[in-house]
């Protein structure tokens, strides 16, 4: 069955709207777990707008969970992982001035400093995945980086409806399968919801998505145990 990674950011972003202590970050790891997630998402930005240095610390340290860590190919950030070894690291494109990611990383375009930040954190011991747009030429060279794992931007899928939508999610078939040719392993993740990510589930190969917004909006009114529960349900009923 295609795994879960539950993206926790926005508990971390409403916590620090008062400035407190409440909502903790580490406390929604750990009902996610209850839930059945299969890992947790957190996102180190730069600017610390959501998740702080001691959130990863302490999520590593005492969740039971893989930890994927969200980040820029920064020298900080690069070793900030390096020194809490989080199980994963999916390297993005980030802008300060963005709400949310926003497309997938040029690999292409930035090739020297992706493949930098991929190398040293493989040295670390930490497996890496690069968040691409499906297009065959960012697969090749995320291929070219010695990263092991991409995850496929489905923003463009989320966002559309009606017959694009379903050229996008084309694309990502078209996509997952080129990688996996190329001897990647293929995640995927952005923009989806309890209504999208049937058809994304099914995509052949396809190892795990990362999905925080919409747990998170369904968890206010659900609870985050019932909402993370709910996706899982999906997920299975996607690979029967």
């Amino acid at each position: 069955m295609v795994r879960l990674g539950v993206n926790i950011d926005h508990v971390a972003t409403l916590r620090n709207a008062r400035g407190g202590m409440e909502p903790e970050p580490l406390t929604a790891a750990a009902v996610a777990e209850l839930g059945g997630a299969d890992g947790i998402t957190i996102h180190l930005r730069e600017d610390r707008r959501h998740i702080k240095d001691d959130d990863v610390a302490q999520i590593r340290k005492i969740s039971r969970l893989p930890l994927n860590l969200e980040m820029a190919c920064s020298r900080e950030i690069v070793q900030i992982a390096c020194n809490t070894l989080p199980n994963s690291c999916t390297l993005v494109p980030e802008r300060r001035e963005e709400l949310t990611t926003e497309g997938g990383l040029d690999v292409a375009g930035h090739f020297d400093s992706v493949k930098w930040a991929v190398s040293t954190l493989i040295d670390k011991g930490i497996k890496v995945s690069l968040f691409i747009d499906p297009e065959e030429r960012q697969i090749e060279y995320a291929a070219k980086t010695g990263a092991q794992f991409i995850e496929l931007h489905t923003g463009a899928y989320a966002n559309a409806t009606g017959d694009l939508q379903k050229e996008e999610l084309n694309k990502l078939y078209i996509a997952a399968a080129f990688a996996q040719d190329a001897g990647l392993i293929v995640n995927a993740g952005h923009g989806l919801n309890y209504q999208n990510t049937t058809d994304v589930a099914q995509i052949h190969g396809i190892y795990e998505l990362n999905i925080g917004h919409s747990i998170m909006s369904r968890a206010i009114f659900t609870g985050l145990q019932r909402a993370v529960e709910d996706m899982k349900q999906i997920l299975a009923r996607a690979n029967r």
